[in-house]
């Protein structure tokens, strides 16, 4: 998966609906950890769009319990459809994704490295670590924070033109209804991804916008 330019995802757990997301999405982000049986959903896929698989384990704000979590991810860079895993700096900086990286690297399969705030927004020196820390060990740098003031988005907005004007490739976000509109406008300053619902209902974040909505505000923005 290249990022070099934006990337749309579509996040989902049911790979079925790729087809309604095909006309505004880069990409599907698969939610293995809110699927039933997802190894088998990937391996019967057969849609358009290439697959960014995520197993976000329970302590990061997901469902995925943490044994066999990082394996399922492993299993799921073998399959052709998945471009790119989603896999948590936590996990990387204690080593427990060792395996995991090494096998994306040698199936060519792309890593983000991500990390979540579901509490508030770090000082902005602290997010620049953040971010450089993770894209130490990964293709794309992720933070997405909890924005409660405006003051919180300018410096989510600060770091990311700061790391973007220094070569690495990012990917941000700020959560809740205050940091909203960053998910329109951090592409902007550098943010290399972007990830909406195709339904409303299903978002998987808070302050998602739906996926033609984020798609017609980015494109207006370029």
């Amino acid at each position: 998966m290249d990022f070099d330019s934006f990337v749309l995802a579509a996040a989902t757990a049911d790979l079925t609906d790729e087809p309604a997301a095909r006309e505004h999405a880069d990409a599907l982000e698969f939610r293995m950890d809110l699927a039933n049986d997802p190894l088998s959903a990937l391996e019967t896929y057969d849609g358009e769009l290439p697959i960014l698989a995520t197993n976000r384990a329970e302590w990061e704000g997901g469902e995925a319990a943490e044994e066999g979590r990082l394996a399922a991810l492993a299993e799921a860079t073998g399959i052709d459809a998945v471009e790119a895993i989603d896999v948590e700096l936590a996990s990387i900086l204690d080593g427990e994704a060792d395996d995991l990286l090494e096998t994306a690297r040698e199936r060519g399969v792309a890593v983000i490295a991500s990390a979540h705030d579901f509490e508030g927004t770090p000082p902005r020196g602290e997010m620049v670590k953040t971010l450089t820390e993770a894209r130490k060990y990964a293709d794309v740098a992720k933070l997405a924070v909890t924005a409660t003031s405006t003051w919180d988005t300018l410096a989510l907005l600060s770091a990311t033109e700061q790391l973007t004007a220094h070569g690495d490739t990012v990917a941000t976000m700020a959560m809740g209804e205050t940091g909203s509109h960053t998910r329109a406008v951090a592409p902007v300053y550098g943010s290399k991804i972007g990830y909406a619902p195709v339904d409303p209902a299903d978002a998987t974040a808070p302050g998602q916008y739906d996926l033609e909505t984020l798609s017609r505000l980015v494109a207006a923005l370029e």
